[in-house]
């Protein structure tokens, strides 16, 4: 991995982690003051999958169950408090999300689990692989997450903005 220090990379991803995660809360209160649309709810998974290019990096690269297994947790395990925390709420017929109180405390659990894990899977595999292991257990997430919106705002939202009109 060239001749960058593996503490301060891993310092520095977890100084990233953090980041990401103080950015997330910020964005997820001012989402609340807009509605909710089907390109909001897929935008962030489509843009995370970009993330998977890293894979082209040898030094990257694990054996395939790892990555399942990852995914897995992430699905079930790391999804489930934040779709728990997710309502809507229908106004002016328009659907918007409700503001969880613990919304902020469950992104900060989950950045504290995802650190004491990635201490402990530091001592097994090098920070990148551990870097990529993270990645897709939180894809995982994200897109269970994403996909229990999707639902739900489907089951909230008139059939006809559903259903794209046709042009003419």
């Amino acid at each position: 991995m060239g001749n960058i220090n593996p503490s301060l990379l891993h310092i520095g991803s977890t100084l990233g982690a953090v980041f990401m995660a103080l950015m997330v809360i910020f964005i997820r209160l001012k989402a609340s003051e807009r509605p909710v649309t089907l390109r909001k709810i897929w935008i962030p998974p489509l843009g995370m999958s970009t993330g998977f290019a890293m894979f082209v990096v040898p030094e990257v690269r694990f054996p395939w169950w790892w990555a399942v297994l990852a995914f897995l947790a992430g699905w079930f395990i790391f999804a489930y408090p934040l779709i728990r925390s997710t309502k809507f709420e229908g106004r002016d017929g328009l659907i918007y999300a409700q503001r969880s109180k613990s919304f902020a405390f469950i992104l900060l659990g989950l950045l504290l689990v995802r650190t004491v894990l990635h201490e402990f899977i530091n001592r097994y595999v090098s920070v990148p692989q551990s870097g990529g292991l993270f990645f897709i257990l939180a894809f995982g997430m994200i897109l269970h997450w994403r996909v229990f919106m999707y639902k739900r705002y489907t089951l909230m939202s008139p059939p006809q903005e559903r259903i794209p009109q046709p042009r003419g």
